[in-house]
Formats: C-alpha cells, structure tokens, sequence
C-alpha cells in the first residue's frame, strides 16, 4: 500500500447566485453610481472569477437588469408586504413607511445614485415602476383614511416627494436634514390634515 498525500482540503466555497451578484451591483452602485457596476471588481469584491458572472448572467446589461429587480423587490415590494402583514392601521402604516424611508434616505446612497443615472433606459424604467407603485401604495392608506381618490392620490405625491427631497437634501448637503422623528410628525399631521 502506498500513502496518499495529506493535502489540506480546500473548504468548499460557497456558489454564488443571481442576487449574490444582483446584491453586490447594487452596493456598488450605491458607492460609485451605475458606473461602479463593472464585471472584474464585482468578482473580487465576492471572491469568485469572472466564469461565476458569466454563468449566471449574459452580459453587463443582464446584471443592471437583474439589480434593478432586486432593488424593487427589496426597497418596494417586500417593505409593503410586510407592512401590509404587521400593522392594520393605515396612518399607522403611513407613519412607520415615513419613518423607515426618512431613517434610510440619510444612511444609503442608492436611491439618490439612482436618480442620478435616470438617463440609462433601464433605470429609468425601473424608477418609474417603483415611483409608481409607491404613491399608488400611499395613496391607497389615504383612501382608507378616508380621502377621496384624487386627493389621496396627490396626498400620496407629496408623501412621496417629501421622501425623495429628503434623501436628496441628505446626500447633497450632509447635516442639512436628519431622521428627526419630530419632522416626520410634522410631515404627518400635514399629509392627514383635511
């Protein structure tokens, strides 16, 4: 009989998928906008090879695409659902998405590099998606408030842009604006009052 070689073994490395690579184009988004997203850095940064990209995805595009969705999935869709299973008061709701977004518009860039790269086709598309169903959202609570629909919906407008004025004030001028509970009280009783 002979000795088999002692190698060390090699722990086995985890396989990455399509929202491993989706999640790391978005932080890099976030840190250096749509430009950060490129392909060799991204593989470093997960420590992995550009063959685990091209597995799971075509091209560059693809994985802006892919990002994209998570970032919809993630920031829009799954915050109402769990909204929609935690809380069954509507300004409840209302308070605690205000609160939420108005908490992470001053800690994550990603939104405010977003707007910012709203000529690239694909994130506008996916701005106008989230856009959408976002004040429609907001809209829907101020109709079970009470307000009728066309004032709910230009009720969920000022909400929403109350949001992005504040993430844009918070990465523009840092310190001009904070997560200040006592300012999205105000932002409240103004949105519900008749």
């Amino acid at each position: 009989m002979h000795e088999q070689s002692a190698r060390p073994k090699r722990p086995a490395r985890k396989r990455l998928t399509a929202d491993d690579w989706a999640d790391a184009a978005l932080a890099a988004l976030a840190e250096r906008g749509l430009a950060g997203i490129s392909v060799e850095p991204l593989a470093v940064r997960l420590g992995t090879t550009k063959g685990s990209f091209y597995w799971h995805f075509a091209n560059r595009d693809a994985l802006v695409a892919a990002a994209l969705a998570r970032w919809e999935e993630l920031s829009t869709e799954r915050i109402i659902q769990a909204m929609e299973a935690t809380e069954p008061d509507p300004a409840a709701r209302l308070g605690a998405l205000l609160r939420g977004a108005t908490a992470s518009a001053t800690e994550d860039p990603l939104e405010v590099r977003l707007f910012a790269a709203a000529d690239h086709p694909g994130v506008a598309a996916a701005l106008a998606r989230v856009t959408e169903r976002r004040i429609g959202y907001l809209a829907h609570l101020f109709e079970l408030l009470g307000f009728p629909p066309p004032e709910a919906r230009r009720r969920g407008v000022l909400a929403y842009t109350s949001y992005v004025g504040h993430a844009q004030l918070a990465h523009a001028v840092p310190g001009s604006v904070r997560a200040d509970p006592a300012y999205v009280a105000a932002v409240m009783a103004a949105l519900l009052t008749p």
